[in-house]
Parts: C-alpha cells; sequence; structure tokens
C-alpha cells in the first residue's frame, strides 16, 4: 500500500473514530435515570462502532462514554468508564472479525456482544463495590438496571449489524475501508 493510500485510510479512521465517539456521547446521553446512574443507548452505538472499526473502537467507546459521564454530572466515574468502555470496545471489535468473504456470523455477533457487555456489567459492579464508592450491597442494586442497558444494545445493535450502509464502512483488520465484491456503477 502506498504512503498516500496509508494517509487516507487513517484519515478514515480518524474520521470514522470521531463521529462514532460523538454517537457514543449521543446514545448515552439520551438515558433513563436510575438510583445510582442511568441506562442509555451509548452500549449500542458501542457495539456498531466495534463491527465497524474492529478492536480500534475503544477509542469512540471510551471517549464518547467518558465525555458523557463528565458532562452530565458524574466525574467520579470518568476513569472507570474511560476504561470499561474502551475495553467493552476493544473485545467487541475484536471478536467481531471478518470471515474470508468479509462477513461476520450471527453467533460471532451475539457472542461478541454479550462479553462486551458482561465486561460493562462486571466492570461497573467492581468499581462501584469500592469502599470509597458505594460498597457490594449498594453496587448490587446495579446489576439489573445495567443487564437491561446491555440486553437492549444486543438487541438493537445485533439487527443494525445486517444493515448494508455499515458494511461499507467496515474496516479491515490492516485499516483498510472494506471492500465489498459488488462494485455499483460510477455516476
Amino acid at each position: 500500500m502506498s504512503n498516500r493510500n496509508r494517509n487516507k485510510n487513517n484519515l478514515k479512521l480518524i474520521a470514522y473514530a470521531g463521529v462514532l465517539a460523538a454517537l457514543v456521547f449521543v446514545g448515552t446521553e439520551l438515558h433513563i435515570p436510575t438510583a445510582i446512574g442511568y441506562i442509555n443507548l451509548g452500549d449500542l452505538v458501542i457495539l456498531l462502532s466495534s463491527y465497524i472499526l474492529g478492536p480500534l473502537a475503544l477509542l469512540p467507546a471510551a471517549i464518547g462514554s467518558t465525555l458523557a459521564d463528565l458532562l452530565a454530572g458524574y466525574p467520579q466515574y470518568a476513569i472507570a468508564t474511560f476504561l470499561i468502555k474502551g475495553l467493552m470496545g476493544f473485545v467487541a471489535g475484536s471478536l467481531l472479525k471478518r470471515n474470508a468473504k468479509g462477513k461476520v456470523s450471527l453467533v460471532r455477533k451475539v457472542s461478541g456482544s454479550f462479553v462486551a457487555e458482561l465486561i460493562m456489567i462486571a466492570g461497573y459492579f467492581a468499581f462501584e463495590s469500592l469502599p470509597f464508592m458505594y460498597g457490594v450491597e449498594a453496587a448490587l442494586g446495579s446489576v439489573i438496571p445495567n443487564g437491561i442497558q446491555a440486553s437492549a444494545a444486543i438487541v438493537g445493535a445485533v439487527p443494525l449489524m445486517y444493515v448494508k450502509l455499515f458494511d461499507r464502512y467496515q474496516l479491515s483488520q490492516n485499516g483498510e475501508a472494506h471492500k465489498n465484491k459488488q462494485k455499483t456503477a460510477v455516476s
């Protein structure tokens, strides 16, 4: 690959990551308050980001979610959110690898999404269990709302992974935009 093409792909990657970070932020801001936080749509966008960007989804996942926490008045969650959501994006992106035909099986979509959401539930439970946060008993109260958020994200994201438009923006494992086998007519 030439330097020009590599630079062009890097610019696309930065642009995709920026737009997806903004969408993660917006999805996180669309939330329903709970006793110790809120349920949001940010995870759905993180899963879609993972499908599109692969492991590099850790950037929009971490950045968009952390900015949402900071602006929503939860600065005590900023570092934990950055790590938990970044890990979610990285793991889901790693598990959503495409086969030789550029496809991701349904089993891989569901299992990758499920593992990422388990990271979110376990990560926030562990963080909220710390003595300087809420303690184990109170942290147990966030498991069900986080489970609802995780379920909604999986139920919403997996069908969206079948939208052909997202295939057009998928990045291959080496950072290049995935090229569809069927070319459309040039306008």
